[in-house]
């Protein structure tokens, strides 16, 4: 069988699915149920500094984004930090540490951006026996106005000076947990890099607000008729969490920087994915919140079977593996052409594929062929834009299928070339010269 133990800088744990620090991490009850059910390890839900509490709100806290069949697509929170004292933490975390040693503990930490602050309290997280620390560099809402979480992940200065003092005052791996509320990726990564970082986390939530309540035209969750901008997550994020998990993989200024991928991971497929962009192991928040803490036995069966299936030993062998086939567009094979295909034995005539084809496309689908309702493709007009298989409600129904070298594509007149530039030999791919040198 594959083997799933995870060694992510340094940290060891039975599997690569960790809980993300959130509501299920914010204390020891959780935690250990989490830990019985197979997580492999947690990041403890966000500490703050020595002192009051902060205080969260005590109405509705979540608003939802439903598909049409009331499956939860996204999350919006407007919770803060853990609201319980910092002793109390560190006293739980202490004990949990010692009942599961097999398991990683990660203290997830947000303090002011002062060094003596990141100095206090570093020491008190070691004493836990944690195995790690995640600087809480993403949230979005509420503590970003006092200063902190991506009010310092969005200014790549703030992001070097505090991982060079926690680096200082530490001997714990060091992870950096990025907001997405940026325009570029790369350069609070490389902000981390260069502060001495052992890896990066990413993505943080989004900053959102999902709806308006036109009741009483507030957004929601509404609290005492007012609404505030929250933190978007779940499977709705995930292709935004891929593309910067991949941004950062194949960056030469960041390649082979760790990275733990966040966001939308609901499945053992997602967790694939992540990893095959670069992500070293996973950390899950939003489905452990709508389908409980057992869904990670799913998770790891998936992965699994797969990897026995596809023949990968170990986790080394698919992390990566996707990296240098995410290309620039410029040198994509504008030479590859593929045609849409209908199975008509599978086509249960809904004509979803042709509405979308002949409004807004390339009117390359037939409705009817002899009178009677009949969808085909015309290969003379389909210029392969996928978008009827995007639309087409029956799996598998509609296939994009290659033109071989060598044979006449309908639409231009010309023989299907298949020479082109390949991007992962491609001399001006940095990862290709690197890889040469």
């Amino acid at each position: 069988m594959a083997d799933l133990r995870n060694n992510f800088v340094g940290i060891k744990s039975p599997n690569p699915f960790w809980l993300a620090s959130a509501p299920p991490t914010d204390k020891a009850y959780n935690v250990e149920r989490a830990f019985k059910a197979g997580w492999g390890g947690v990041v403890w839900k966000t500490l703050g500094e020595e002192g009051p509490p902060v205080v969260n709100v005590n109405g509705p806290r979540y608003g939802a984004i439903w598909g049409a069949d009331r499956r939860l697509l996204g999350l919006n929170n407007i919770e803060l930090i853990t609201d319980r004292d910092l002793y109390t933490n560190l006293r739980e975390m202490k004990q949990v540490k010692m009942n599961w040693p097999d398991r990683a503990l990660i203290a997830s930490i947000m303090v002011p951006c002062e060094e003596n602050a990141w100095k206090a309290i570093l020491p008190l997280v070691e004493e836990t026996g944690a195995d790690g620390i995640e600087l809480n560099f993403g949230c979005p809402h509420g503590m970003s106005e006092r200063g902190m979480g991506s009010a310092v992940g969005q200014v790549p200065e703030y992001i070097e000076m505090v991982v060079r003092w926690c680096k200082q005052y530490t001997r714990m791996p060091v992870i950096t947990k990025l907001t997405p509320n940026i325009t570029d990726i790369r350069k609070p990564a490389r902000a981390a890099k260069a502060g001495g970082t052992d890896a990066v986390s990413l993505i943080n939530t989004i900053n959102s607000i999902v709806s308006v309540d036109l009741d009483n035209f507030a957004p929601n969750p509404t609290v005492g008729g007012k609404g505030s901008h929250g933190g978007y997550c779940g499977p709705a994020v995930k292709p935004i969490a891929l593309n910067m998990v991949a941004e950062i993989a194949r960056d030469p200024e960041t390649y082979g920087l760790p990275i733990s991928g966040i966001g939308g991971i609901t499945t053992w497929r997602d967790a694939a994915e992540f990893m095959a962009l670069g992500a070293g192991n996973v950390q899950v928040c939003t489905a452990a919140m709508t389908y409980g803490f057992k869904i990670v036995q799913e998770m790891i069966t998936g992965l699994s079977d797969w990897m026995d299936e596809k023949g990968h030993r170990n986790l080394d062998d698919i992390t990566g593996r996707a990296v240098p086939n995410v290309s620039d567009w410029q040198y994509l094979n504008l030479n590859y052409i593929a045609k849409a295909k209908i199975d008509q034995e599978a086509c249960i005539k809904c004509g979803r594929c042709y509405i979308a084809c002949e409004d807004t496309s390339h009117q390359a689908i037939t409705n009817f062929v002899d009178g009677v309702r009949h969808f085909e493709v015309k290969d003379e007009e389909c210029v392969g834009c996928n978008l009827c298989v995007s639309v087409c409600p029956v799996e598998n129904c509609i296939t994009m299928e290659e033109l071989p070298a060598g044979s006449l594509d309908k639409r231009t007149g010309k023989v299907v070339d298949p020479n082109y530039a390949n991007w992962t030999t491609h001399p001006n791919n940095p990862m290709a010269r690197q890889a040469a040198e």
